[in-house]
């Protein structure tokens, strides 16, 4: 008897159940909650030069140590406050991704005043509706595109950091600006389908 596998991403570890459950429930899922962004932009330019998978498993350390994703909490933090995580293991122990996060902070919520939410600025970038992706093998998924260069561009223009065309990409397909969902993945019609 044949058992009825689900068919996911070519990128996905599936022998890691914590990685199955990300894809399965939160990538590429058109997210628009302004909290949730900041935890998305955080946990993207803590992963520049390291693996998804790291950053993944250090969530909740990421979650207690910014103040659950409070990005009004977040940019009051001090050099204190940067001494006093470079001591803390639940995060990548990096003073300039650190720093950074404090400042992305304090630039979010300025976009935040401009555009009335994070939200409404992000998904300008995209025409305000997922763009949906034609994918079958690995060797399909593009590192950057014209969106997310713009995109990183613009950032960059507001004294954003860590954040460059790749992470920014990375980020638009994590909070479903892009599904990137390979055609055969199970996801893909059910996330165009939702959304």
């Amino acid at each position: 008897m044949q058992t009825n596998v689900r068919c996911r991403c070519p990128w996905l570890d599936t022998t890691k159940s914590d990685y199955v459950d990300y894809h399965d429930n939160e990538w590429g899922v058109p997210l628009y909650d302004d909290q949730k962004l900041f935890e998305f932009i955080t946990l993207e330019s803590a992963q520049a030069g390291l693996s998804w998978y790291t950053i993944l498993k250090k969530r909740a350390g990421y979650k207690q140590a910014f103040e659950n994703f409070n990005v009004a909490k977040v940019a009051l933090f001090t050099d204190n406050d940067v001494d006093r995580l470079m001591l803390f293991e639940g995060i990548v122990r990096n003073r300039l991704k650190i720093a950074a996060t404090i400042n992305n902070a304090k630039r979010f919520i300025e976009i935040q005043q401009e555009f009335g939410s994070f939200s409404h600025y992000q998904w300008q970038f995209v025409g305000g509706k997922p763009l949906v992706s034609n994918l079958d093998k690995l060797n399909d998924y593009p590192a950057v595109t014209e969106e997310s260069t713009l995109f990183a561009k613009d950032l960059k223009k507001r004294g954003f950091k860590f954040l460059g065309p790749t992470t920014v990409y990375a980020h638009m397909q994590a909070c479903g600006m892009v599904n990137d969902h390979s055609n055969d993945c199970f996801r893909k019609a059910e996330i165009i389908k939702e959304y």
